[in-house]
Order: structure tokens, then C-alpha cells, then sequence
């Protein structure tokens, strides 16, 4: 009896071992659900639209849209969108922006959308964040960019901003870090094996600018106590908004969240 519980256990163990094998390889495959789009693909938007190609110290070449106000511009948010889906997908939510009287820029990463190459380390998800903000720091003034991140992205936003002196960050469901994010989610994978890290409260200790957070608090992706425990780290003016019912999609299209928006950046909803 014993030796047959030795055997199972070490058969159980030894599949632990594997599937932790294929979690550290695999890890992408994980994080990132990317849309990938043909070259040819023809957007469909209402607005009014620019594609932008902006090549990557590597030579791969990244693709962004960028999405006018109908009005004269108020400025720019510079959008890092979150895991799942390219600019085809998230392009329909830039009308929350436009219609308060922004320009939007959204970035898809690498492998999503019409961006070349693959994701492959959180140094290079940085980088090309950081490449592309260059970018589009020559059409913008950086006193009138607003650095915004949902989800994924909340992360390489707060890091750009920690690095540059933008407007404001916006910050919408973001996470404590990945690796407190995954304890959550997945409590039996042992965080060292995450490649990704993704630090946003280091991040956000750093930024210099306003920074505004929501969360809904029903989100059951990232969990709602992840901004209870940057709130640590945020500066006495920061401003943090709790959406009352709402998960973790749906934020840009939800009333409340434009209500609040509109009065944080004091436009007219």
C-alpha cells in the first residue's frame, strides 16, 4: 500500500514538474492572446482615423492607430491596451476619448494586429512602448499627453510615465504586479518561474505626474484589492475610483466611468 502511494505521488509529481516545464516555456502563450491581422486588412471605423508605422531599434515594425477628435484637440492619450484582441477590436472604444474632445494613439504590441514580431521579454514589451511614445512625443506636446493602460497594459504605462513627464497616467484595472497578480489566479505556480514581472507599483512611486486609477468592483480578472494595495503607493492628490457593479470589461463604455473621467480632466461628459 505504501509503495503504491510512493509511486502515485511520484508520478503526480513528476507531471507538477512538466506542466511547470511548459508554464515557464509557454508563458507567453499565457499573458498574451494577440489578434493578428493581414497586412492588407481594411478598418472599418466611424471616425476619423491615421495608421502609423514606427519601426523598432530591432527592425521589427510596430503599428498604431491614431483616432482625431471632431473638435479641436485637447490633447492625447497615448493608449496601451489590455491582453486579448488588436486596435481592430479595441479601436470601437476610442469614442469615449474623442467625444470629451482627446486624440487617441493605440499601440498594438508585437504579433497583435498589423505589429510584426512576437512578445518575448518584459525588457522588449517596454521598449517598444518607450519607442513608440518617442514617436509620438514629435506631434504631441508631452505637457498634453495623458499615458493610459487597461488591464496588461496598466503596467507598461505606469512605467513609461514613471520615465517621462507626461500629462497624467490613467490606470484602468491595473495590477499590484503580475507576480501578486498570478498568486491570485494561479496559487500553485511559484512565482519565480514568471518572466514577466510587470512592478507597477514601483512604477507608479516614481511618476512625477497626476495619476488616476479605476477598478470595477467586480472585476474577475484582476482582482479589485490589486488598487487597494497601490493606493499605498500613490501620492496624497492621486485619485482612485471604484466602479460600482462593474467586471473587468466594458470600462470605457460604462456611464459612470465617463462621468468621472469627464470631471477628473474638467470637460464636459
Amino acid at each position: 500500500m505504501i509503495r503504491t502511494l510512493l509511486f502515485a505521488a511520484s508520478i503526480l509529481l513528476s507531471l507538477y514538474f512538466i506542466l511547470m516545464a511548459m508554464a515557464f516555456y509557454q508563458q507567453e502563450k499565457l499573458i498574451f492572446f494577440p489578434e493578428n491581422l493581414p497586412a492588407n486588412h481594411v478598418f472599418n471605423f466611424e471616425q476619423e482615423f491615421e495608421e502609423h508605422f514606427i519601426p523598432a531599434s530591432d527592425g521589427v515594425t510596430l503599428h498604431g492607430m491614431l483616432f482625431k477628435s471632431p473638435t479641436s484637440s485637447k490633447g492625447l492619450f497615448f493608449y496601451l491596451h489590455g491582453n486579448a484582441g488588436s486596435v481592430d477590436s479595441w479601436g470601437w472604444a476610442t469614442k469615449t476619448y474623442t467625444d470629451l474632445g482627446y486624440d487617441i494613439f493605440i499601440l498594438d504590441y508585437r504579433g497583435y494586429g498589423k505589429s510584426e514580431g512576437s512578445v518575448t521579454s518584459e525588457k522588449q514589451f517596454y521598449e517598444d512602448a518607450q519607442e513608440v511614445y518617442n514617436y509620438v512625443k514629435n506631434h504631441y506636446s508631452e505637457s498634453k499627453i495623458i499615458i493610459a493602460g487597461y488591464s496588461i497594459g496598466t503596467g507598461a504605462a505606469a512605467m513609461l510615465a514613471s520615465a517621462n513627464n507626461p500629462q497624467l497616467l490613467l490606470l484602468q484595472a491595473p495590477y499590484y504586479s503580475l507576480s501578486d497578480l498570478m498568486k491570485s489566479l494561479y496559487p500553485f505556480v511559484p512565482s519565480f518561474l514568471l518572466k514577466y514581472k510587470f512592478t507597477t507599483y514601483q512604477y507608479i512611486e516614481r511618476t512625477r505626474a497626476p495619476i488616476v486609477i479605476f477598478h470595477g468592483d467586480k472585476d474577475e480578472i484582476i482582482y479589485p484589492g490589486s488598487t487597494e494595495k497601490l493606493k499605498r503607493h500613490l501620492k496624497p492628490t492621486d485619485q482612485v475610483f471604484i466602479l460600482k457593479g462593474l467586471g473587468h470589461n466594458g470600462m470605457n463604455e460604462s456611464p459612470e466611468y465617463k462621468r468621472k473621467l469627464a470631471a477628473v480632466l474638467q470637460v464636459e461628459a
